[in-house]
């Protein structure tokens, strides 16, 4: 029965949080599962599945202590790991020893309430309600032996980092100084970041509005603005007027990077959702094709592009393949190319937790063949002495810094120019702002020195003519 307003409590959320953990677990996105939730739940259920997605590994370790045995009710699976996942994070918050307690952005309730209302939740549902007692009797057992039964847990790699082992295996090989820091910063949610529209808006006017509004906010970076607190889009002023499109600092390096002048035909392979699309719009007046294998995505990007101001005749979007080049390609070679490949998205783990858990190690070495194939493809479609941009969202060195070696070394017409190449997501307490030896990274800091952007790669190739 859908809910009403006044009609929604903790228990509510933690059911349908448990849905979305459910979800994740037979293989679905998060973000497709929230998008079925109930709207009167969506904000607080994605607070509490964000969280538990950040503490799967934990939780999970703890049900498997007090569970030996997997119930056979997947959805009560779910429930025990969400409510593992808040208690143990309520414990820690009311600990007055305990360091390293949860931020804001961490929904915290005290340990009585997550018990009731978790036993609340188990009797709101028919398949659940014969489990109350179940229920009931983990948590509270939990919360009298803490200490030994979080010791048994932690003898679980995968609840001590909160990730796969396969990934953490693969980043202390790559990043042998720094691994522990982008473990730990993929459990912090990263800020709320915006790109000024230049064809519509400056950041001061932009700014003012926010103030006006009592949004705060900061432009580290500039055309950037940061918010001190993520507010709905909606929300926002300049939404409607397509002042700003929302996008992480990283991300907004693809639009600087890219060589683009007025008159060049400029190619943004794999476009959904537009961002860089847009970026690119703005920079210059050109012809571009913006491509993606995904209908429904590609419309997303059109319709960021009509909310900008930026659709015009000189802007033509393709359905297609970026590496089946008879599917789209009519002949004529692009100025410039922005690739922008599909990756296992292992840089973006801090605002898509689900990711670490729905990704398998085989992934890695099947996106790196599917980058290879789409980027030699591109390289076909370029004039001499036209730009390539290869980019990832990735901080696994085969989707990145390898993938950029091996590319250069197949094409001997392409020179590599300066580029960030790899970015990490850690705040320079972490790690220097240039890598360790033998950690071939950056860090994204801003220009106060904080770091804000997510793990992006960038590779930039000129074709020798």
């Amino acid at each position: 029965m859908p809910l009403r307003p006044g009609r929604i409590s903790l228990s509510d959320t933690l059911l349908a949080a448990a849905r979305n953990v459910q979800a994740v677990q037979a293989g679905r996105s998060l973000s497709d599962s929230l998008a079925a939730t109930d709207a009167l739940l969506r904000a607080s259920t994605q607070a509490v599945s964000f969280h538990a997605m950040r503490r799967l590994g934990m939780a999970t370790a703890l049900r498997e202590a007090l569970v030996p045995r997997k119930p056979a009710n997947p959805l009560l699976d779910a429930l025990l790991k969400v409510a593992l996942a808040l208690l143990d994070t309520a414990v820690t918050a009311a600990d007055p020893a305990a360091a390293g307690r949860p931020g804001r952005e961490v929904p915290v309730y005290t340990p009585h309430t997550v018990v009731d209302q978790a036993v609340r939740a188990a009797g709101s549902h028919k398949k659940l309600k014969p489990f109350k007692g179940l229920v009931n009797g983990v948590l509270r057992r939990y919360l009298r032996e803490r200490p030994v039964i979080l010791a048994q847990a932690l003898q679980s790699p995968e609840a001590r980092y909160n990730h796969p082992c396969w990934w953490v295996d693969r980043l202390q090989q790559a990043y042998p100084s720094q691994w522990q820091a982008l473990l730990a910063a993929a459990d912090r949610p990263g800020p709320m970041a915006l790109r000024v529209n230049a064809r519509r808006a400056q950041v001061e006017q932009v700014l003012d509005a926010f103030r006006a509004a009592g949004v705060r906010a900061e432009s580290p970076l500039p055309g950037a603005i940061v918010l001190a607190e993520a507010r709905p889009v909606q929300a926002l002023p300049g939404f409607e007027q397509g002042w700003w499109s929302v996008q992480d600092l990283s991300a907004q390096q693809a639009g600087w990077l890219l060589p683009v002048a007025d008159g060049m035909r400029v190619l943004d392979a794999c476009a959904a959702p537009g961002g860089k699309t847009a970026h690119l719009l703005e920079q210059a007046d050109i012809r571009l094709t913006a491509l993606d294998s995904d209908p429904g995505r590609l419309a997303r990007v059109e319709e960021n592009l009509q909310r900008l101001g930026l659709m015009h005749d000189g802007v033509e979007l393709k359905c297609a393949d970026a590496a089946e080049l008879d599917a789209w390609w009519d002949g004529e070679r692009f100025d410039a190319i922005l690739a922008d490949v599909p990756c296992t998205a292992s840089g973006v783990v801090r605002r898509h937790p689900d990711i670490r858990w729905l990704r398998r190690e085989a992934d890695v070495t099947r996106t790196a063949a599917l980058q290879r194939r789409i980027v030699d493809a591109l390289w076909t479609t370029l004039k001499p002495g036209g730009h390539l941009l290869y980019a990832t969202c990735s901080i696994f060195p085969e989707e990145g810094e390898l993938q950029a070696q091996a590319f250069a070394g197949r094409h001997a017409d392409a020179v590599r120019l300066p580029a960030p190449g790899q970015i990490l997501p850690l705040a320079p307490s972490a790690g220097a702002v240039q890598a360790a030896a033998g950690d071939a990274a950056g860090v994204a800091a801003d220009q106060s020195g904080r770091a804000t952007g997510d793990g992006f790669f960038y590779a930039l190739f000129a074709k020798n003519g």
